[in-house]
């Protein structure tokens, strides 16, 4: 895995946890639009809709909804992966 994706990997372990404020503190220190997106996640699941809203914006992503914390958290799984690859 590269060196810039594997602190968001370990993010995503949290944030499949249930743990976002350990995800929290990963993601906030990193400016990438991948990190903006699992920023977003953490406030969907911190509960914090308008949060979660303008980092999906600055990720450039369209807002799943508050409900679709796991299915995003799939697919971004997935994205970092490949990233890595």
């Amino acid at each position: 895995m590269e060196a810039r994706t594997e602190p968001l990997a370990r993010a995503l372990e949290f944030l499949a946890a249930g743990a976002w404020q350990q995800a929290h503190e990963i993601v906030q220190k990193d400016e990438s639009t991948q990190a903006a997106w699992l920023h977003g996640i953490v406030h969907i699941l911190e509960g914090d809709l308008k949060n979660a809203q303008g980092w999906y914006r600055r990720a450039g992503r369209e807002f799943p909804g508050m409900e679709n914390a796991q299915s995003e958290i799939a697919a971004a799984r997935s994205e970092v992966v490949r990233a890595s690859s």
